[in-house]
Order: C-alpha cells, then structure tokens, then sequence
C-alpha cells in the first residue's frame, strides 16, 4: 500500500477531525488537533494496524525559522559563516511545544509520524500509555527534558537527570553550560552541587577563511 493511499483512508476515516496532511522525503506526517489525540491514535492501532510506537520525542518550536548567522553572498562550495549576525525570524502561529509520535505498522509495512501541539501553560497533553504501553518510558523522557506534562500518565516523573533536578535541559531557553556544577567534595565524602563556573562566551576559529569576500 501506498502512502498516498494511507492518506487517502486517513482523510476518509478522520473526516470530522480538522487533520493536517504533510508528504515529505517519501514520510507521511498527520497534525492532530490537541483534543483528539486519543481517538486518533487508537483508531491508528486498532483500524490502520500501528500496534508499534517506536518513538515519542517533545519538540520546542521556540525561535522556530531562526537564522542567527546570516551572511554575505557564499561560493558554491561552501559557506561564509560569521560575517555578521543579523538575527531573522520565520513566525509560525503555533504553540511552543509539540509532541511527535513515531508509529510502525508491521502488518502494512509502512512508518506514521504524528504530530499534537500542547496546550496551556505547562503544556499538556493526553498520555497514550494506554494504547501503547512503550509510552511510558518516553513520556517520561519527554517530560524530564521539555517539561510536557502527561496527564494519565501513572508515574511521570524524571528518568534521565536527577529528581532534585531544576529546569529541563532540552528547551532552547535553558543555558547551555546548565544552571549548576556536579563534583565529588572528599571532605563530606558526597557530591555536592555548586554554581556554574564556565564564563560565556563566544569562540572565534583560529582560521582565516579564503572565500569569495577575499578573492584576489
């Protein structure tokens, strides 16, 4: 079976239901309105046989379309990075957040992305444990890193950083050198936490490029 007549049952199947279709890279991906994710996704495993949810992943969309280093004109075999940092932003009209479901039909043979948005503020959105029980790990995984919160989910707590942990290290707002050190003190023989002692800052290649801009 084709992807193009996967999308076409989806369409039928989900008539009521505002889907969003995208075909790309030889990938079908369907957007799921927030309020429907539940009902899409068991009619997914029990009507289109995705008995397998190989992988859920949170998204940040914040400063989404962003390009931080525009630059000059760039010959055709490579590019001129760092002539100047004019900052340029795509908006989208969209949450922050979204959740992506990665869904495998071993009958069909054939792979599904689907996408939800959350809502609210910490973002939200149904768990799908209860259809595909490998969720539950992911979930978790999901809400330690982004902070999207599951609700249904029996046991969402953090599975990757420690439970003291403050923040989620996968938001494009968190620092990138993290808001504490970690060492072992021998003198109260445990670890300790401490400030983050990294200063910021920008590094510049020791390199001087021979591109366009400088031709002789």
């Amino acid at each position: 079976m084709s992807l193009e007549t996967l999308r076409a049952e989806l369409q039928e199947r989900f008539v009521d239901i505002p889907l969003k279709f995208k075909m790309a890279y030889k990938e079908l991906t369907i957007e799921v309105p927030t309020a429907h994710i539940l009902n899409v996704c068991e009619a997914l495993r029990n009507r289109f046989d995705f008995s397998q949810l190989i992988d859920l992943c949170g998204v940040d969309y914040a400063q989404y379309g962003q390009a931080d280093w525009e630059t000059k004109q760039a010959s055709s075999t490579g590019f001129s990075r760092g002539v100047s940092k004019n900052v340029s932003q795509n908006e989208i009209e969209t949450p922050r957040f979204a959740v992506v479901y990665h869904l495998l039909s071993i009958k069909r043979n054939q792979r599904l992305r689907v996408r939800a948005f959350t809502k609210g503020e910490p973002p939200c959105i149904d768990s799908v444990i209860n259809i595909w029980h490998s969720a539950n790990w992911f979930e978790r995984e999901a809400f330690d890193l982004f902070g999207i919160l599951f609700d249904g989910h029996p046991d969402l707590r953090r599975i990757l950083t420690d439970y003291g942990f403050i923040g989620h290290p996968f938001r494009k707002d968190f620092p990138l050198s993290g808001n504490v050190e970690m060492r072992y003190d021998p003198e109260k023989k445990r670890v300790v936490y401490e400030p983050v002692s990294i200063e910021p800052r920008t590094l510049v290649p020791k390199v001087i490029r021979h591109d366009n801009r400088y031709a002789n």
